[in-house]
């Protein structure tokens, strides 16, 4: 049911009816023109066919799950005419079914207790407002319209009894023969107003000062975000101090007491997360927002998770989405889940994709999009956890980067709290596509905290697949001449096999022990100079012209396991060490294509650099006979090892824990 009132008519009788918002319609910076599909889209999505849901995927294949689009017209800067207000142009039609400002109904039916919703639109001059549906699958519906003329505020009651497993409300304005303004909309569901809870957001940083002075004056410059941020947490691990930036005085003032710097021993995003949890707690704040220090923020995301998490029907984490900061329009993921066999990272449907672009295809345009994700939990670029679930599960695991995350949701989702990726709130971070955190010092905490995390939440007996996989990914990394790499996972294996008790004291020690290790190994030793290497040359040509290609499934294990033989027995040859034999772009970094060389120089994921990677048989049979008795321990005293993490758990993630290890490392300065 809709309702369209003149300005004069609704200030002479107010309504008895209180309303809260729950969303309100924002559009982007006019410096920030590359974002604008995210909040308004001048496609048609008429007789648009969606895709057909089931249809296969790949998950790194994000083309694949592009929907037929529709031609859309330019944008222009000066229809902008503020954050909440935009013109449309005569004849012209734009749409708000967008990331940013469609309502996503079916997070809102399944997580909270609101019911029915009203959007309010305000507009002036002549034209239509026409509000649309849609379904889990995608399937567009209209449920009304209005014609509009003058100043009027158009109401329409909705009901979110249908969106049980997907779908979003939005709407679009259709101007007449003279431009429709749009001077502010809002998403409203009616109830008593309630005082909102109270928000500690910490962000975490290591050398990354003009992200954190950008993000300060980004957020001191939107003060309805910040209304409700009790303080503004800055914990600061890094030798580049942000207190002594450019520009840190002026930003620190405009925040007007808010903000306080920490300066902590460099503990990893897990010490520096886990001391923004604590913090939250000791000053009495409803919720801990973490944020990463590599984003730019949409600071309306966090009165939308606020809102969104006050109205929940049980304390719920509530975290943002994350889009790549280098294309703008690109979305990393709708929602991860773990998969509990192979205790990986996983989407949580077959139709989902990572690296969605907008761009190619809009909200409108996307029948995946429409269902509704269930996660296992969100990644701490933009996180929000009630202190009511950190009292009673504890703080993070003490394991300085990597899957502090999702091992955190998997313990609160053991504990019956679930975790919810909130659309239309999101940062934009530095994409995963220009980093190879597998190879290198990270090598070490992907492979050890991964272990951890299955240790004490796998469901099956001898944690799935997981020790399976993890030697197979050694004997890929030997093979590929990664040997600092695999040195780096066997030394994960034997401090997992130590117990979890040193978990604490590795956090300051483990990183320069690595990286002094990774220093004896010429795969690890970047060079920025692509002449500071010899001239590649092959001995002999490929075979028949061709080069290496991936084996099949079928022929893998044969494959392997001939190719490690042959690694082990073949003498390097003399040339091969004096020169590589090949150049190798980072793209075609493949072990079953490196297997084939003795010596090759590499390009870095970031494209900053390269190393010489060198085949060394001795190298290899001594990493692999560690690698397979490391393995072998993990897979007998699975068991034993799954019950010291448990029944530690509790101890090494509790806040009395923590306290010890932050007052040993860290040194408070008020600001």
């Amino acid at each position: 049911m809709s309702v369209t009132e003149n300005l004069e008519s609704t200030t002479a009788a107010p309504q008895s009816r209180e309303w809260r918002t729950l969303q309100r319609v924002i559009l982007p910076e006019q410096s920030q023109m590359d974002t604008a599909p995210l909040y308004m889209d001048t496609g048609s999505a008429m007789g648009v066919q969606l895709p057909t849901l089931g249809t296969p995927h790949t998950m790194r294949d994000a083309k694949s799950s592009q929907g037929a689009t529709a031609p859309t017209k330019e944008v222009h800067v000066e229809d902008f005419l503020s954050r909440y207000s935009t013109s449309v142009r005569a004849g012209e039609r734009v749409s708000f079914g967008t990331y940013f400002n469609a309502f996503p109904a079916s997070y809102w039916r399944r997580w909270t207790t609101v019911d029915n919703v009203r959007l309010s639109v305000s507009t002036s001059g002549s034209g239509a407002v026409i509000v649309y549906k849609s379904n889990a699958r995608g399937a567009l519906q209209r449920v009304d319209s209005v014609r509009v003329d003058g100043d009027a505020v158009s109401n329409f009651d909705l009901s979110l009894k249908p969106f049980g497993d997907g779908g979003w409300y939005w709407f679009d304005l259709v101007a007449g023969s003279e431009s429709l303004v749009l001077k502010d909309a809002e998403w409203c569901s009616e109830g008593e107003a309630r005082t909102p809870g109270s928000i500690t957001l910490e962000i975490t940083t290591l050398n990354k000062t003009d992200f954190c002075i950008n993000n300060l004056r980004l957020l001191a410059q939107n003060p309805q975000a910040l209304k409700h941020v009790k303080e503004l947490i800055l914990v600061d691990q890094g030798t580049q101090k942000v207190a002594d930036a450019d520009g840190f005085a002026e930003v620190a003032q405009a925040l007007a007491g808010k903000l306080r710097i920490i300066d902590q021993d460099n503990l990893g995003g897990s010490g520096g997360f886990a001391r923004g949890m604590y913090e939250s707690v000791k000053n009495g704040s409803d919720y801990a927002l973490l944020m990463d220090d590599d984003v730019v923020v949409e600071p309306e995301s966090i009165i939308r998770l606020l809102t969104f998490a006050d109205l929940c029907k049980t304390p719920t984490i509530v975290g943002g989405h994350m889009f790549d900061l280098y294309n703008r329009t690109v979305l990393h993921t709708f929602g991860e889940v773990v998969n509990p066999y192979t205790f990986q990272p996983d989407l949580p449907s077959e139709e989902m994709t990572l690296g969605h672009d907008f761009v190619g295809s809009n909200l409108r345009h996307t029948g995946w999009l429409h269902r509704r994700v269930d996660v296992d939990y969100n990644g701490w670029w933009m996180c929000m956890i009630p202190t009511k679930i950190i009292r009673e599960i504890g703080l993070s695991l003490p394991v300085f980067i990597k899957w502090d995350d999702a091992e955190y949701g998997l313990r609160a989702k053991a504990a019956g709290y679930p975790t919810v990726s909130m659309p239309g709130a999101a940062v934009w971070h530095v994409s995963w596509i220009d980093k190879d955190d597998l190879v290198g010092w990270q090598a070490y905490f992907h492979a050890r905290n991964r272990m951890i995390a299955a240790l004490i939440h796998s469901p099956y007996e001898f944690g799935g697949k997981v020790v399976r996989q993890s030697h197979a990914y050694d004997v890929k990394h030997l093979v590929s001449m990664q040997y600092a790499t695999a040195q780096g996972r066997n030394m994960a294996l034997r401090d997992l096999l130590a117990g979890p008790d040193q978990l604490h004291s590795l956090l300051p020690s483990k990183l320069p022990e690595i990286r002094s290790m990774m220093n004896g190994y010429t795969d690890s030793q970047f060079s920025s100079d692509p002449d500071s290497y010899p001239a590649p040359k092959m001995d002999k040509p490929p075979k028949h012209g061709h080069g290496v290609s991936s084996p099949s499934y079928v022929g893998l294990l044969p494959w392997a396991a001939k190719t490690v033989i042959r690694q082990l027995s073949i003498p390097v040859s003399t040339s091969s060490k004096e020169r590589p034999q090949a150049n190798i772009a980072h793209q075609d970094n493949r072990w079953w294509r490196m297997s084939q060389y003795d010596s090759a120089v590499v390009s870095n994921a970031e494209g900053t650099g390269a190393s010489w990677y060198k085949r060394d048989p001795k190298q290899l049979r001594k990493l692999m006979a560690e690698s397979t008795k490391l393995h072998a321990a993990v897979l007998k005293d699975w068991q034993k090892l799954s019950a010291q993490y448990k029944n530690a758990l509790n101890e090494i993630t509790s806040i009395q824990t923590w306290e010890k290890t932050f007052e040993a490392h860290s040194e408070k300065s008020e600001n």
